[in-house]
């Protein structure tokens, strides 16, 4: 059986800045906000009128103010230069009670918001006091998406999809609350040494010395990204990522998020023995996860079909 060992990722509760894109989906009655660690592109959040509301990122020397405007590419080039680990903060209430009535003032009937899971962050935390801050303006959900990174991601569009479609907010909510239930995210990171050195192995300490020389498998369950399994050599951790896809009969859209891998193409073309190639989403990994993972490290979102009633 493989083996699970917890892994906890800590956030400073600081402030954050949102970010205002709007497109398509402004004429939704309801609107969807959603924060950075969801990893959804630019291009994307534009097309659906999405409102995302940033964690800080800190490299070294360099603050938000400069990461902020780095591309993905940039922020995984920098990262290999720089020799102190990134950090990252979570939004303050404010940055999200700031999203909320903006979307107010543009004439929205109600918000959902789905954060990152609150056992990774205090991101889900401070949306609900932004959203209690509101409550005299316009009606908010907050939704704990339990995931992050394109996981999350998959479960904001989710909720998108039925809002443009005229979904009360109920309905949206509704739907964050049932896709967040078919998501999963696993992945395979090239070393450990980033979770070592940030002090964040909840867990199996005592394993630790044995475990820098592996390639581990991670799965966020419950929440909380655990040690799945450990892989001896790179490719032996792609054939486990490609067998945990394997266990899903029916995945609907899967997503993979690499930093800076230059063997990505290895294991997309395993996963395209699962889901075919057309439906498979490459891109890059953000810094709120990547932060935490390191270079090198690949991670996979799924989705799998609901079962009919």
């Amino acid at each position: 059986m493989p083996e699970r060992v917890p892994v906890t990722l800590s956030h400073e509760d600081t402030g954050g800045d949102s970010a205002q894109v709007s497109g398509r989906g402004h004429g939704a009655r309801i609107r969807v906000v959603v924060d950075s660690a969801a990893d959804l592109e630019p291009e994307e959040l534009a097309r659906h009128g999405m409102r995302v509301v940033n964690l800080d990122v800190r490299l070294g020397e360099f603050g938000p103010e400069a990461t902020s405007k780095w591309s993905l590419e940039e922020f995984w080039q920098m990262c290999a230069k720089v020799p102190e680990l990134p950090e990252t903060s979570s939004p303050s209430p404010g940055a999200f009670e700031e999203a909320f009535r903006s979307l107010a003032d543009e004439g929205a009937a109600g918000v959902v918001c789905v954060a990152l899971s609150s056992v990774l962050s205090a991101t889900y935390q401070a949306a609900l006091l932004g959203a209690h801050n509101v409550a005299d303006r316009i009606g908010v959900r907050v939704v704990d998406s339990l995931a992050g990174s394109v996981a999350e991601g998959l479960v904001a569009l989710d909720a998108v999809a039925v809002a443009e479609a005229g979904g009360d907010l109920d309905a949206v909510e509704a739907a964050a609350m049932s896709s967040r239930d078919l998501v999963r995210l696993y992945g395979t990171l090239d070393s450990l040494d980033n979770l070592r050195k940030g002090g964040r192995l909840r867990a199996g300490q005592a394993l630790l010395g044995g475990l820098l020389d592996i390639k581990p498998v991670l799965m966020l369950r419950n929440g909380a990204l655990e040690l799945e399994s450990r892989a001896r050599t790179r490719l032996r951790s792609f054939e486990r990522v490609a067998a945990i896809a394997r266990e899903v009969p029916e995945i609907e859209q899967l997503g993979i998020l690499h930093a800076g891998a230059s063997d990505i193409d290895v294991i997309v073309g395993m996963l395209a023995e699962v889901v075919p190639r057309e439906r498979i989403k490459v891109g890059w990994l953000g810094p709120v996860l990547g932060a935490h993972v390191g270079g090198g490290t690949i991670v996979v979102g799924d989705k799998r079909r609901a079962q009919s009633i």
